[in-house]
């Protein structure tokens, strides 16, 4: 299982860095949005094996939560890391603009949104923890399945704190480079 995860994680960024290349260096956006589109059905894949392993006899262990965590955080955070990756490529090999590296509120603001991404994932993992305990309906065996559930929970709370303590100490700029998202830089 830990096997099919590290290929599912490894074609993910196969994949995107493959669309990428056709859209910017062979010019063929329609070939890259196809390449691009082959990320989302490697979590398919792993999300039907773990069920055909489990509904096949096998006694969950934490390799199957761990599957279930990472099609939540797939599903949840991958369209932002394929524009992180898209924005870099764009920079780099057809003459887009630079990242922006946000600071001050703008941080703050971005903060809270990986706290509701990281809140969606969770809630994605505990419903496929909760969907494979049923599926396989043999408590027995599906019982390391239900230990990811406040791992999940623990890394909401830390995404949570990470996000109320930029709020209240924001991110502070780098020396001669304006705040994009403060609200005096927006007034």
């Amino acid at each position: 299982m830990l096997a099919l995860i590290a290929a599912c994680e490894v074609g993910f960024w196969v994949a995107v860095l493959a669309g990428l290349t056709a859209r910017y260096l062979l010019r063929a956006p329609r070939a890259g949005l196809a390449l691009l589109a082959v990320a989302p059905v490697l979590d398919l894949v792993l999300l039907a094996a773990t069920a055909v392993h489990l509904r096949g006899g096998a006694v969950a262990t934490w390799h199957h939560g761990l599957a279930a965590a990472y099609v939540g955080v797939s599903l949840a955070y991958g369209h932002r890391l394929v524009h992180w990756a898209d924005v870099r490529f764009a920079h780099r090999f057809a003459g887009g603009p630079a990242p922006v590296r946000a600071t001050g509120w703008a941080y703050a603001r971005a903060c809270w949104a990986d706290a509701a991404r990281t809140a969606l994932a969770a809630a994605v993992a505990a419903g496929i923890v909760l969907g494979l305990v049923a599926l396989v309906g043999a408590p027995e065996r599906t019982r390391a399945l239900l230990d990811v559930l406040p791992v999940l929970g623990v890394v909401c709370a830390v995404d949570l704190l990470w996000a109320v303590s930029y709020t209240v100490w924001p991110k502070r700029e780098r020396a001669g480079a304006p705040d994009r998202g403060s609200p005096a830089a927006l007034g």
